[in-house]
């Protein structure tokens, strides 16, 4: 059948010209349908406006209470891994005797979690408060309740109210200003004894403001209702920490002899013999999301959609000539824009492509010239990953003139010496040496896991630690879950040949070296850390620029550099932090791959 029309359709309009065929298009598959079914078509947009209104409305209420849900997700989180973090646990439910150790609890603090407490946005104030009364507060971090004021109420009276609280987690407004939220955290010993709270204030503008101002255009109300069903946020601030009644929950016994008692207090905000559409959805903590919508906003809705379709309906049809012409000059300007931008890809400019959203036969050839300008510049890609495999293979090339079986089998010929002699100084020297070149002189791999490359650094160290025996103390600071990933080979020795070269570590009285390995989200920072000469600041800037010439050029950074970038790309950061005759910090940054990395296409 449909065989049969088609060559009807086409010995119909076999004798026509382009123009011709467009106009009886236009008037069997546009005019005619719309006039048969527009007063159809209006009426259903009508009876389905509303369901289709009911659903977008619930759509948005969904995505704000997601929104609503991933934020006290994210705040929540932090508040538990603190109180949860076995140190600090540790560390509040310890004695104190002497200063040292107190020193270092308060620096261990303000190290770990002062940072952490910048990582989420609108956290206006941090604090960990403790009873244990050999330990300072610093009055940074650190702090014991006391009398002094806290979001209008003393720190005593906040501490006590949260301790008797059944919760551990709990989430509240400030007395002083419902625009301020508080969530408290309890610190549990060991032995299920309160060792101190987790104090966290929010600037409610900047954690709610965004997501609840004037949602629906400004025609409805939404809420944040917590478990006990008390707006933790709303639209209108003079509602927050009302107690919402609806339907589904109305206030009990007790609430309503408490309001008779206080004249209306506690403030209830009653929701129950409004005529609002009221659309309610639940977190994953207990919490709800509810959107309070006038019914009148819908019905002028309606009116505003029944005139608009009327009103294009007769625009349509009143310019339904004027519209025929202007496809058939579309048509015309695609044919010509194609051939333009055919003489820009015979002129070697492959990035060129032609814009479309038709499904036609002009749209279909559109596509056709799209995908043939994109397969020339994957080849011009493909040159430049060859360029990019030339630079891999220079640099293997480079590590295979040392013949690494002669040096192993001259290692193995030292060691049996050292042996016959019995000398453990020597045979710990070869030891060194045999593993710092067995992952050195292997030109087969380029990217290794964290734990060889470690191996092949400590190696490096204990050589140097023989040569310069308890004049440099190592360090090692490593996050035993990120071993197992993968880096490129050979990064972390460099570094540390720079601490004894140009940082002249064994000169320094109390000289350290930390090697640092720890997960940062969805990256792994290595670092180095000495406290050599450092670097001078137009040295560094030089380094950082490229354009510092010096052994070495720039410290062994640029081949570093190139790798990096030859496996991760942009994703990858080298970062050198100095001050001059105090310190030097080398950071490495890069994805953690549980994969090895290949090449990439990017230079």
């Amino acid at each position: 059948m449909r065989l049969w029309l088609e060559k009807q359709v086409i010995r119909f309009t076999r004798g026509m010209n382009l123009r011709s065929k467009v106009l009886v298009m236009y008037g069997l598959i546009l005019v005619l349908p719309t006039l048969v079914l527009g007063g159809s078509a209006i009426y259903l947009v009508i009876q389905s406006f509303h369901q289709s209104y009911l659903t977008t409305v619930d759509e948005a209420v969904r995505q704000t209470a997601q929104n609503v849900d991933f934020g006290k997700k994210s705040y929540d989180l932090l508040a538990v891994r603190t109180a949860t973090d076995g140190e600090l646990i540790s560390r509040l439910g310890r004695s104190y005797a002497d200063m040292t150790e107190i020193l270092d609890t308060v620096n261990y603090v303000d190290r770990t979690f002062l940072i952490t407490s910048k990582y989420l946005p609108g956290i206006a104030d941090f604090r960990i408060y403790h009873t244990n009364e050999t330990l300072v507060q610093d009055g940074q971090l650190l702090w014991r309740p006391e009398k002094r004021s806290l979001v209008g109420m003393d720190e005593q009276t906040w501490y006590e109210e949260a301790a008797s609280s059944d919760q551990a987690l709990r989430w509240s407004n400030a007395p002083s200003n419902p625009k301020q939220i508080v969530i408290t955290r309890k610190i549990m010993g060991a032995d299920g004894s309160l060792l101190g709270m987790v104090y966290i204030l929010l600037n409610y503008d900047s954690v709610f403001g965004e997501l609840l101002d004037k949602p629906f255009k400004g025609a409805g109300n939404l809420f944040v209702v917590d478990s006990s069903r008390h707006a933790i946020a709303a639209t209108e601030t003079a509602k927050i920490g009302n107690r919402i009644v609806t339907k589904e929950w109305p206030m009990s016994d007790t609430e309503e002899e408490s309001a008779a008692e206080t004249d209306g207090s506690p403030a209830v905000y009653d929701l129950t013999p409004t005529k609002e559409l009221l659309i309610a959805k639940p977190l994953s903590s207990g919490w709800e999301v509810v959107a309070q919508l006038p019914m009148q906003y819908m019905d002028s809705q309606n009116r505003r959609i029944l005139l608009l379709n009327v009103s294009i309906t007769a625009l349509f049809l009143l310019c339904s000539l004027f519209l025929i012409m202007t496809i058939v000059k579309n048509m015309v300007w695609r044919i010509r824009k194609l051939g333009t931008r055919m003489s820009d890809l015979s002129r070697g400019q492959f990035e060129v492509s032609v814009r479309h959203n038709n499904n036609d036969e002009l749209g279909d050839l559109e596509s056709m010239f799209n995908s043939m300008s994109e397969r020339l510049g994957k080849l011009v890609e493909d040159i430049t990953k060859a360029g990019l495999m030339e630079k891999e293979q220079a640099f293997k090339a480079l590590q295979a003139q040392i013949n690494p079986h002669f040096i192993y089998n001259s290692l193995s010929l030292l060691r049996w010496r050292a042996l016959d002699v019995q000398d453990e100084g020597q045979i710990q020297i070869i030891d060194a040496l045999t593993t710092f070149y067995r992952l050195a002189l292997n030109n087969q791999i380029s990217v290794i896991r964290i734990r060889d490359e470690l191996e092949h650094v400590k190696a490096y160290l204990d050589i140097h630690q023989f040569r310069y025996p308890d004049r440099v103390r190592v360090e090692w600071d490593v996050d035993s879950s990120v071993l197992d990933f993968y880096t490129i080979k050979t990064v972390l020795q460099p570094i540390v040949e720079n601490c004894y070269l140009h940082g002249a570590i064994t000169r320094k009285k109390d000289a350290f070296i930390r090697v640092s390995v720890n997960r940062e989200g969805d990256n792994i920072r290595m670092s180095i850390l000495d406290n050599g000469n450092g670097i001078a600041e137009d040295v560094l800037n030089g380094i950082e620029a490229g354009t510092h010439i010096g052994k070495g050029n720039g410290f062994g950074t640029a081949n570093i550099k190139e790798r990096l970038s030859l496996y991760f790309g942009s994703r990858a950061s080298f970062i050198i932090e100095s001050e001059a005759g105090e310190w030097t910090r080398v950071s490495i940054v890069f994805p953690a791959s549980a994969e090895q990395p290949a090449i990439r296409r990017e230079i």
